[in-house]
C-alpha cells in the first residue's frame, strides 16, 4: 500500500501511522521532520507544483516498495506557511523486518529532499529568502544511486 498526501493541514502522526500499523508488518520505521527556528527563522513557507509533486512522491514510494519489498509506504508533506516546531513531513515504511523498513524510510526522506518539486522560503522578521538544497542533502540523496 502506498499513501501520499501533500496538504497544508497539520500532520496528525497517530492518525497517519494507524493504518500502517495494521499491515501485519514485523518492522515499522518513521521519520518526522520539524520546522527549525535556526538563525531566527519565524516562518517557513513551502510551495509546490500540484499534481507533479504527488507524482514524484508516488514514484519514490514505488521505488522503495520494489527495492525493499515493503508492505506500506506513507509520505505526508505539508505546504504553505509553518512556524518553528510544526511538523513538515512524515515518512513511514513497513516491512517484514526492521532493516528493510529503516533503510526504505531513510531512502525516502533522503530522495524527496532533492527530487520532489517543493520550493522553500524562510522568513526572518520582515526579510524573506528562498532556500536552496544543502550540499549535505544532495550527498545523502546520492548515496542511494
Amino acid at each position: 500500500m502506498i499513501r501520499v498526501s501533500v496538504d497544508p493541514a497539520p500532520i496528525d502522526v497517530g492518525v497517519e501511522l494507524a493504518g500502517i500499523e495494521e499491515s501485519g508488518a514485523g518492522g515499522i520505521a518513521s521519520f518526522i521532520g520539524v520546522v527549525r527556528g535556526d538563525d531566527g527563522v519565524t516562518c517557513l513557507e513551502l510551495e509546490h507544483y500540484p499534481g507533479m509533486t504527488e507524482a514524484v512522491l508516488c514514484d519514490l514510494a514505488e521505488q522503495a516498495m520494489t527495492r525493499w519489498a515493503l508492505m506500506s509506504a506513507v509520505i505526508v508533506h505539508r505546504v504553505g506557511p509553518m512556524e518553528p516546531g510544526e511538523r513538515i513531513v512524515l515518512v513511514a515504511t513497513a516491512a517484514a523486518h526492521r532493516g528493510a523498513a529503516l533503510e526504505a524510510c531513510a531512502f525516502l526522506i533522503d530522495r524527496l529532499k532533492t527530487e520532489a518539486p517543493f520550493w522553500k522560503r524562510e522568513q526572518r522578521g520582515e526579510r524573506t529568502t528562498w532556500v536552496d538544497a544543502r550540499e549535505s542533502d544532495v550527498e545523502a540523496a546520492d548515496r542511494w544511486l
